[in-house]
C-alpha cells in the first residue's frame, strides 16, 4: 500500500545536493569575505583637501590634509571634512561588499556581508 504525504522518492539525492550548494556558497562568501577584508578604500572631502584610506576590516588606514585646510581658527571644519570623508569610504566599503554577496547569493538578503 502506497503511503500518502511525505516527498516523492528522490528526495534525500536533492536534500543532499542542496546541501552541497548551501556549503559551496559558504565557502564562497567566506573567501569573498576574507578579500574584501583586505581592500583598502579611499574617499576625499572638500574637494580633495582631506582623503582618508580605509579598509575592508572597518579600520582607518591613513588621512591625507591639504596645507589650506589646517587653519587653526577654524578646527571645526576640518574635523566634518575628516568625518565626511572617514563616512563616505565606509559607505563605499558596504556598497562593494554587498554588492559582491549579492552576487553569490543572487540577491538573497540578509546573507553575508559586513554590516557597515
Amino acid at each position: 500500500m502506497a503511503r500518502k504525504g511525505g516527498f516523492p522518492g528522490g528526495m534525500p539525492g536533492n536534500m543532499n545536493n542542496l546541501m552541497k550548494q548551501a556549503q559551496r556558497m559558504q565557502r564562497q562568501m567566506e573567501e569573498t569575505t576574507k578579500e574584501l577584508e583586505q581592500k583598502e578604500y579611499t574617499a576625499s572631502a572638500g574637494g580633495g583637501a582631506v582623503e582618508v584610506v580605509v579598509s575592508g576590516k572597518k579600520e582607518l588606514v591613513s588621512i591625507k590634509l591639504a596645507e589650506e585646510v589646517v587653519d587653526p581658527d577654524d578646527i571645526e571644519m576640518l574635523q566634518d571634512l575628516i568625518v565626511a570623508a572617514v563616512n563616505e569610504a565606509y559607505r563605499v566599503a558596504d556598497s562593494e561588499s554587498q554588492n559582491a554577496m549579492a552576487k553569490l547569493t543572487g540577491g538573497l538578503g540578509g546573507l553575508g556581508g559586513f554590516g557597515f
